[in-house]
């Protein structure tokens, strides 16, 4: 595949579409009905307990509307189920039998995962995560939007650095 004049957003999407069918695919390979987004819901009820969403949503975060989306689907496919909680128009997600069955072989899975990403980290030579979560809060400190309309403003410095000076030689985008 060559992406030479792919931009950021495109890269960004090809990337985690690779990663996540790659996941995907093991699972499927062993058998499971299970998606890579609903690994971060089933570990944190395996870690937890019994959980409200919103307190699923703000643990993983991740918006309410992803969550209650994953939960239908976990709950279609057996893996969890919604109880009443103290207040009648609440729910609380709880693992069924079945998935607190399945948790050992998808520990194995999210253990042969770990060790591909470090795997991939070792051919970058860098930890992508670590790239990763650096960007996430670089981001917190200063949306991409702000940086947008800083970049639009006419300087009255020296111009941004070109894209072939910058590491990788790529401008988002």
């Amino acid at each position: 595949m060559t992406m030479a004049h792919a931009t950021l957003g495109t890269l960004l999407r090809a990337l985690i579409e690779q990663l996540d069918s790659a996941v995907a695919g093991a699972y499927a390979d062993a058998g499971l009905d299970y998606k890579p987004r609903y690994t971060p819901i089933i570990r944190a009820l395996a870690k937890r307990g019994p959980m409200r969403m919103k307190d699923i949503a703000v643990g993983i975060g991740v918006s309410h509307s992803a969550v209650s989306q994953s939960i239908g689907a976990l709950v279609r496919g057996q893996w969890v189920e919604l109880r009443p909680g103290a207040d009648s128009r609440e729910r609380i997600v709880h693992l069924t039998a079945t998935a607190r069955a399945r948790l050992p072989l998808l520990r194995r899975h999210w253990a042969a995962t770990a060790m591909a990403a470090a795997s991939l980290d070792d051919d970058l030579g860098l930890c992508l995560e670590e790239v990763l979560r650096n960007a996430l809060q670089a981001l917190q400190a200063r949306p991409f939007e702000a940086r947008i309309r800083e970049a639009r403003t006419p300087r009255k410095t020296a111009p941004a650095r070109p894209a072939a000076a910058r590491p990788g030689g790529r401008r988002p985008g």
